[in-house]
């Protein structure tokens, strides 16, 4: 049995802002049967501790970062959990990482540095009976703990450093280091050291033993400097350490035939009963019934999603016969013009500025196609989810979205392998052209129920990838076989 400490600031379902909590949740269940036992270490903010059941205390701080922390061992919703009781640094009001106002928390640094710290002393022996042999790091909030391990010890404990998205990389300026606890030499370009400042993810990708990202195309994309994002440089001279493993999904919670969110279950036999759901939804949304295909969006509304590019289309989508449903919060000026969108098209434009878990389910159950015009998409899950209830992708040739739908070409249709439709360059004119092409193949009943069934039948599950990842343990630990004890 290997046993793998994850550490990550979010985890399904007990904290979840995106795409990284998905995997934390249900890649440790997927690695079981793979000889692997995952402990997940996450921060103690008042959502984790409400789920959190019968606790136990393992080990204490009397002062990190400004005041005491109890770290707790708990078992919760599948998982196997070490949370950090940490008052001063978690339990306040608004998200994980920012206040009700949606402002960045000016003290991240020490919340997320504790994070690391404790990953650190945890692989150091700090509760009697465990010792993690792997510590796998997710994102910028947990990547100083291959840096305390690389600067602190031991060596046999080796780190993997996961990006999940590049843009978001915890700068902060070099006044902190000397807080971090760490050594002198590790304010250093083969350190901590960024630009000038503190780089949490760069400290991550330099001194883990192991980096992956979250799916075969971004791990190229982010060698280069148009993805890079200034990284480009340090990742090619670690390409020989860094491989992308794609992200699956939990089947049993995205699961068509058994999902309660929906109006009517279905599964690939009975895709006919999405139009039970379809009602659902256009009456959840305000819109109009008719013929037309409806275009659903459960996104962040940011630049990065490409939601201006899906803005400048909607005349167009609407003048075609589609209708559109949009879930999600962002940027200001885009939630504002998707309102007015609304306002201008009514019955045919509905958008909720919020996210709602229940309403997520019923877009990819009710909705004819998923909307996901992303300017980058290190892998994505919506389109997964989408491919699992036989809710047609529509998406942008970039990242995991080029690796996991298969446009629906004269070749791909002929064969039957189709399952979306890909579009590329990423721009207005090109996300156009692949609405009316997905409005002209919905306008084929038997094409299009061809292009959802094989979707369905695609694998979206953690089975491969939670093998790889096996693979990957195994082999920095020198061993021959996933399963050697």
């Amino acid at each position: 049995m290997i046993e793998v400490l994850s550490v990550t600031s979010e985890v399904y379902p007990l904290i979840k802002t995106g795409g990284l909590a998905d995997v934390a949740g249900a890649l440790p269940g997927a690695l079981t049967r793979f000889g692997v036992h995952v402990r997940t270490l996450v921060p103690g903010y008042p959502k984790v501790l409400e789920a959190m059941g019968e606790a136990r205390e393992v080990a204490q701080f009397e002062d990190l970062w400004g005041g005491p922390v109890q770290l707790v061992a708990t078992e919760a919703m599948g998982l196997d959990l070490l949370i950090i009781k940490a008052p001063h640094l978690y339990e306040r009001s608004g998200g994980p990482y920012g206040d009700p106002e949606g402002r960045d928390w000016l003290d991240n640094w020490k919340r997320f540095a504790a994070l690391g710290f404790a990953a650190a002393e945890l692989a150091q022996g700090l509760v009697k009976g465990y010792q993690p042999q792997i510590v796998h790091a997710h994102d910028w909030q947990a990547g100083l703990a291959p840096a305390y391990l690389k600067y602190n010890g031991p060596a046999e404990v080796k780190t993997v450093m996961t990006v999940h998205n590049l843009a978001f990389q915890g700068r902060f300026s070099a006044e902190i280091f000397g807080e971090l606890g760490l050594p002198a030499e590790a304010f250093a370009v083969d350190g901590v050291e960024y630009y000038g400042g503190v780089g949490f993810l760069k400290a991550g990708l330099q001194c883990a033993d192991k980096v992956t990202t979250v799916s075969p195309t971004y791990a190229n994309e982010i060698r280069t400097p148009e993805h890079g994002m200034g990284l480009d440089g340090l990742l090619n001279e670690r390409a020989a350490d860094l491989v992308g493993i794609l992200n699956g999904i939990d089947v049993k919670v995205w699961d068509p035939g058994a999902d309660e969110a929906l109006a009517a279950q279905y599964r690939a036999g009975s895709v006919d009963h999405r139009g039970t759901n379809k009602q659902a939804l256009t009456a959840r949304f305000g819109l109009e019934s008719d013929e037309g295909p409806l275009f659903g969006v459960v996104s962040r509304l940011t630049w990065q999603k490409g939601m201006d590019l899906l803005i400048g289309c909607i005349d167009d989508l609407v003048e075609r016969g589609g209708r559109l449903c949009v879930l999600g919060s962002g940027d200001h000026g885009l939630e504002q013009a998707l309102i007015d969108a609304a306002q201008k098209h009514p019955g045919k434009v509905g958008v909720i500025t919020a996210y709602d878990e229940q309403v997520s389910h019923l877009i990819q159950g009710g909705a004819d196609a998923i909307l996901i015009p992303s300017r980058f998409e290190p892998c994505g899950l919506t389109q997964l989810y989408g491919l699992r209830y036989g809710c047609v992708p529509v998406v942008a040739r970039v990242g995991g979205l080029a690796d996991t739908v298969i446009d629906a070409n004269e070749a791909a249709l002929e064969a039957g392998v189709a399952t979306g439709i890909q579009f590329t360059p990423v721009t207005e004119p090109a996300l156009r052209e692949a609405i009316r092409r997905t409005i002209m193949l919905y306008q084929q009943p038997k094409v299009w129920k061809r292009i959802q069934r094989r979707g369905m039948k695609a694998e979206v599950s953690w089975e491969a990838s939670a093998e790889r990842y096996a693979e990957l343990y195994s082999n920095l630990l020198g061993r021959s076989g996933k399963n050697d004890d």
